[in-house]
């Protein structure tokens, strides 16, 4: 499946989740992180899955009514949890390649840390952009989960700041001068990242189907 084809699939499917107003937080989070899994875990993969999440919540909504704000607070939720789950998956890939100095360079590293930050501005900047230039009660309902978002922070955002302090103990990431690579990199820190998030998306499920 083309790239193009797959984030269109998953607009489709989060809108239908959306549209049927059951399960949404679960059926979001659920295609959300298959969508992070199906591609590399880098930041044009994380941002293009975002904003097809952002989209088929703002089309799925147009159907709401009454329960609009409930049923957008469940989806938006829902896909913050998910971005959330993936900002952990970076920090462990970055954990997994810094005891591998010798194959990847402070840039590499640092790169990984600097596109992990950005993860929260990534999930408000997709929603207020769906939102753009469309219906108005649906805009006005984003408008007011994103500014308040803003000020109280989101799971992705705390996600990344415990990520963040974590990652400080990592000795060469402190550094200024810069870790040459010695050994060409085989495996990209964004395929260690989408590997552990299909770990930890897999041990979700499961322990979902056995409640």
């Amino acid at each position: 499946m083309t790239k193009r084809k797959q984030y269109e699939k998953v607009q489709e499917d989060i809108k239908e989740a959306v549209q049927s107003g059951f399960g949404v937080h679960e059926k979001i989070k659920a295609i959300t992180l298959k969508a992070l899994t199906e591609r590399q875990l880098d930041k044009e993969n994380i941002k293009n899955v975002a904003e097809a999440a952002s989209k088929g919540i703002y089309e799925g909504m147009t159907a709401q009514s009454e329960q609009a704000k409930e049923v957008f607070s469940h989806a938006a939720t829902a896909l913050d949890d998910a971005l959330a789950i993936a900002a952990e998956a970076s920090k462990l890939a970055i954990e997994e390649a810094a005891s591998k100095v010798n194959e990847y360079s402070h840039h590499d590293l640092n790169g990984a840390t600097d596109d992990l930050q950005g993860m929260e501005t990534t999930f408000l900047d997709s929603l207020e952009k769906a939102a753009k230039d469309g219906n108005q009660m649906v805009a006005d309902i984003i408008g007011d989960f994103v500014s308040h978002a803003r000020q109280s922070g989101t799971a992705v955002g705390k996600q990344v700041l415990i990520a963040l302090d974590a990652l400080k103990a990592l000795p060469h990431l402190s550094k200024e001068t810069v870790v040459s690579s010695t050994v060409a990199t085989t495996i990209t820190l964004a395929q260690i990242g989408s590997g552990i998030l299909s770990g930890i998306a897999e041990s979700l499920q499961s322990s979902k189907s056995k409640k």
